[in-house]
């Protein structure tokens, strides 16, 4: 009978044996970032720089108009000092005002029969979902965070039955189930600052409104990313000229990306900018 020495010794060599005979070499074991797959990364290309140019449109109905979304009926205005959801066509008539218990709403979404108002404020924080009568149907925080004040949001997205939210406390687009609210998703943003969020249903791309943080009163410091939504794959970029009107929020429509000046920028006097209250049109220069 083998000792234990022997059995293992035979044992080896059989495992070495059955290795060469299905072709499959002995591999060394992987530990540390071989192990968690880091050694299969490769460096990404530079993402695309594109120019834009942007074309005033109309004034909202408040002149602060820190987010919007697109509605069959037209354009929802989220008016940041007033906190009110207005609805507009597309020459800038005021169709419907609605009330909401958001403070300092920095984005609005619209989809699932419901208008969704995005606080960055602590005094209301969190996501607040409106019927079209302006009744309030619930206030939820952004999850990942405390249960009472999941931070700031600076944009958010509608699209079937998933919000995308411009979270600021974790840095990152996140997406939510709209009835469930669970987290499925998140797409991490490097930029300083962040706002409006658009989908492009033409490539299932997100567009963000990004800022490097500049406080030069120029909407220089101003610019686009766009994000694979699958993958959250940086894609493109573009930044804003001088003389371009300062975005805050983003919204595609026919495809075409709108955004708006909210009159009230961090570092800037209110009103300042020229276009301050302006929808206006973003058109890729090519």
């Amino acid at each position: 009978m083998e000792t234990r020495r022997e059995f293992l010794t035979a044992f080896g060599a059989g495992m070495v044996g059955t290795a060469v005979a299905t072709g499959r070499a002995q591999e060394p074991p992987r530990q540390g970032s071989q192990f968690l797959g880091e050694d299969s990364r490769k460096p990404q290309a530079p993402a695309p720089v594109r120019k834009i140019k942007t074309t005033p449109l109309f004034k909202s109905p408040e002149g602060y108009p820190n987010g919007i979304a697109v509605a069959p009926d037209g354009l929802w205005i989220c008016e940041q000092k007033s906190d009110n959801a207005v609805l507009v066509d597309w020459s800038g008539r005021l169709l419907k005002t609605l009330k909401s218990q958001s403070k300092n709403t920095s984005g609005i979404a619209y989809g699932g029969g419901s208008v969704w108002m995005a606080a960055n404020s602590s005094a209301a924080p969190g996501i607040h979902q409106l019927d079209l009568d302006g009744q309030e149907l619930s206030n939820r925080q952004i999850p990942l965070g405390p249960p009472d004040n999941g931070g700031g949001c600076h944009g958010i997205e509608y699209l079937d039955g998933k919000i995308f939210i411009a979270a600021l406390r974790i840095r990152g687009i996140l997406r939510v189930d709209a009835k469930t609210w669970q987290p499925e998703f998140l797409i991490p943003y490097a930029v300083p600052r962040a706002h409006g969020i658009a989908h492009d249903p033409k490539d299932n791309s997100v567009w963000m409104v990004s800022g490097t943080g500049d406080t030069s009163q120029t909407a220089a410091a101003m610019g686009l990313t766009q994000y694979d939504a699958m993958t959250g794959r940086v894609l493109s970029t573009a930044a804003f000229a001088k003389t371009d009107c300062d975005p805050h929020g983003l919204a595609w429509h026919n495809g075409q990306l709108y955004s708006s000046d909210a009159g009230i920028h961090p570092g800037w006097p209110d009103d300042i900018s020229p276009t301050h209250g302006y929808i206006f049109r973003i058109d890729f220069v090519e």
